[in-house]
């Protein structure tokens, strides 16, 4: 236990002490926030017409801060891959596992505490920008879909963490992680004919996860419980990959 805190320790180390880092999840907070603020002022007189429910109006918002957080998450990994620095970690941490458990740990314990006040800043801010329309936490499903969306956001970026560390390269898993959460994902999802199987993709999951009703997402499988299950076996399975990685592959 005592390696392992050391190990976690160093791992915090590194990421706190990159600034471009902490700029990129203040920055993204503040967009995602102040987004939602404007939503909410925009469509305060429509959303009695719209197929969304007034707490899932700040979610839309939310996916500046996972484009960061999932950023953070593979720079964890591949910043070190990239600059040649984890053949000093790996000669310093010799378990692979140790080292894979440390990473993992910051990278959720980072991305939990920006997903809180993204989240709950976005749904906030949303929820003052509709005035009389909006919501409030105590409504019925509204605080489950806001911990949906924090635990979503945290998720994806151990998830992304896990990616990087199977590619070991930024641009390849930004490269992959990003259309397949903004453009692919919710272009199929659409397709009435492959939406049985893109409905379990981790975005689609996430999404399910942070609905209060069925609004414009339709009929899914499953709900938000069962959302969460699916999400957390994505993460498993990179994780899964991620370990097989760093103890087959050498540095």
């Amino acid at each position: 236990m005592t390696v392992f805190l050391a190990v976690l320790r160093a791992e915090w180390t590194k990421a706190r002490t990159v600034r471009s880092t902490w700029w990129s999840l203040v920055v993204s907070s503040v967009l995602s926030v102040g987004v939602a603020a404007l939503l909410g002022l925009r469509l305060s007189g429509d959303i009695d017409r719209m197929a969304v429910h007034p707490a899932e109006l700040g979610f839309f918002s939310v996916l500046i801060g996972q484009i960061a957080l999932v950023v953070f998450g593979v720079l964890v990994v591949s910043a070190e891959y990239t600059t040649g620095t984890v053949r000093a970690s790996l000669a310093a941490v010799p378990r692979r596992g140790v080292f894979l458990a440390a990473k993992a740990l910051t990278a959720t314990g980072v991305a939990a505490f920006a997903a809180v006040v993204v989240a709950l800043g976005s749904f906030w801010a949303a929820q003052w920008g509709l005035g009389e329309h909006g919501v409030d936490l105590g409504d019925t499903a509204v605080l489950r879909a806001v911990l949906g969306a924090c635990a979503y956001l945290t998720l994806m970026c151990v998830f992304a963490m896990a990616v990087a560390t199977v590619l070991r390269s930024t641009a390849l898993s930004l490269g992959i992680m990003i259309p397949v959460l903004f453009l692919n994902s919710q272009g199929l999802a659409n397709l009435p004919a492959i939406r049985p199987v893109t409905q379990y993709l981790p975005d689609q999951a996430g999404s399910v996860m942070m609905t209060v009703s069925e609004g414009i997402l339709g009929r899914r499988d499953f709900g938000p419980g069962g959302a969460f299950l699916i999400l957390l076996a994505w993460v498993a399975v990179a994780l899964a990959g991620a370990y097989v990685s760093v103890r087959r592959r050498d540095a």
